[in-house]
């Protein structure tokens, strides 16, 4: 059994990219959802995943998740994620002795940009670095299933809106 600890922000600006070690392009669709949980594939050049996650506890949830074959992944986006798939490129950043994952989003969530961090504790003391924002780890308008749901009803000025102000 896997915990993830994760805490996700809004960036202020750019300032990160010189700072950019890896870079991998993914693709990532829903295949299922239960109570406050879900199952998702991944897919990148490389590697496939399949991932089951719980419900949040604060920053926590348990997470459990497996490589599977390139080709089941494939399938998998092709006939369980409806069609609708995400695309983004997951950007590695070191600061303060962690590594930061920044998501920039394509497609029908492109401009969409989140910093991440995983813990080892919910309690681990954390430096914040200078291009992180407004902590939305606990917002649901910030997760991704709220984000396309606007996108899905044209409220694409609200994804927008919610990004550059916060509110």
């Amino acid at each position: 059994m896997a915990l993830e600890i994760e805490r996700k922000f809004l960036l202020v600006d750019d300032a990160w990219k010189p700072e950019v070690v890896s870079s991998v392009h993914m693709r990532d669709g829903l295949i299922a959802s239960f109570g406050e949980g879900k199952v998702r594939v991944r897919l990148t050049e490389s590697n496939a995943w399949l991932t089951i996650k719980g419900a949040r506890k604060g920053i926590s949830r348990l997470e459990f998740e497996y490589e599977i074959p390139r080709a089941d992944a494939e399938e998998l986006l092709r006939t369980f994620c409806q069609g609708f798939v995400l695309e983004k490129v997951r950007h590695t950043v070191p600061f303060g002795g962690l590594d930061w994952t920044i998501d920039t989003y394509l497609g029908p969530l492109a401009g969409v940009v989140f910093a991440e961090v995983e813990l080892g504790h919910p309690d681990q003391h954390l430096q914040l670095p200078p291009w992180v924002g407004e902590e939305v780890t606990n917002d649901p308008r910030f997760r991704k299933i709220t984000l396309l749901r606007q996108f899905v009803h044209g409220e694409t000025q609200g994804v927008a809106r919610h990004l550059t102000d916060g509110r």
